[in-house]
Parts: C-alpha cells; sequence; structure tokens
C-alpha cells in the first residue's frame, strides 16, 4: 500500500489517511497512533505539511510509528515549513505587515481549526537528527517530489519555504 497522510486529493494506487473524514479519505486517523496498519505494510508514504502538527512530545514516538509501517527499503516522502527559510524572511527588514503576518501562520499554522496548530518547528538539522533516533538509514534533500500539488511546492514569495525530504527505512 502507499499511504498519503494528511491528503485530500485521491491518486491511483494511493490510499488517504486524514484525521478529518472527508471525501477521498480511506482511512480517519492521527499519524501519531498508526496502529491501524500493520508493522511494515506500507511501501511508501507521504506526509506533506503534516508533521509540524504533532506535539512535541510525541515527534519521536511519531517518527518510530512512521518508520515501523514502513516496509523494508520503503521510502517516506516529507515535507514541512522549513524554519530556516521562514525566520530568514521574517526578519527580512523590508518584509510588509501583511507578508510577516503570512510567514507567522506558515510557522504556527492557520489555526482555522483545532487540527490546524503547529508545535514543532523544523529545519533540515532537526529532521535529521529525529529521523535516525527514529531508525530510519537514509534521508535526501530533495526540491520537490513531483508526486502530489500540494504546499510541498508553495513559493508564494519567489522561492519555495518547505524542508522536503526523501526518507528510507
Amino acid at each position: 500500500m502507499k499511504l498519503h497522510i494528511g491528503g485530500k486529493q485521491t491518486k491511483f494506487g494511493w490510499k488517504i489517511l486524514n484525521i478529518q473524514a472527508g471525501p477521498g479519505v480511506d482511512f480517519v486517523g492521527d499519524i501519531s497512533d498508526l496502529s491501524q496498519f500493520g508493522d511494515k505494510s506500507i511501501k511508501q508514504i507521504y506526509a506533506s505539511h503534516v508533521l509540524e502538527h504533532v506535539r512535541q512530545s510525541k515527534v519521536l514516538d511519531t517518527l518510530k510509528g512512521l518508520h515501523g509501517v514502513l516496509a523494508d527499503g520503503g521510502n517516506m516522502y516529507v515535507s514541512v515549513p522549513d524554519m530556516d527559510i521562514l525566520c530568514r524572511a521574517m526578519i527580512e527588514p523590508d518584509a510588509p505587515l501583511d507578508t510577516r503576518i503570512h510567514l507567522m501562520r506558515m510557522m504556527f499554522g492557520g489555526q482555522v481549526d483545532d487540527d490546524d496548530i503547529h508545535y514543532f518547528g523544523w529545519n533540515e538539522a532537526l529532521m535529521m537528527h529525529f529521523l535516525g533516533l527514529a531508525g530510519f538509514t537514509a534521508a535526501v534533500r530533495v526540491q520537490k517530489f513531483g508526486i502530489f500539488k500540494d504546499t510541498s511546492n508553495f513559493a508564494p514569495y519567489g522561492y519555495p519555504i518547505s524542508l522536503n525530504m526523501i526518507v528510507t527505512k
């Protein structure tokens, strides 16, 4: 199985896990509890702008859970807002106030509902550290995935704001 976590866009060959029920959602659940899936049962995992919604106290266990359900040799495509990029943009002296507000919302979540809150700020060093602790063997940063059209490609100010990693078990 290929699992799109947090997704809404259906795509042939992919199943969707989302915390909220909706059209095209195959499984309702939280990324922090993947107990509805068997060990090594998922060939590919795609999670764009989801891991920042995990509470700090659950980050490592969540990544270990992802590692557990991912098949040996499987890939996980993970995208998160890159705090290094967002912080540099936030302190840009010429950044207008509306841009700073938009950047702040990308840092802390849009907060349009109870699930749209960011609890963790990621950059490449933090991602590599926690992936290693969770047991992943390799990870590489990429510009884009080309699998789904989503926030992993978001470039509102002419440059991408996401950290995109292909992670291998």
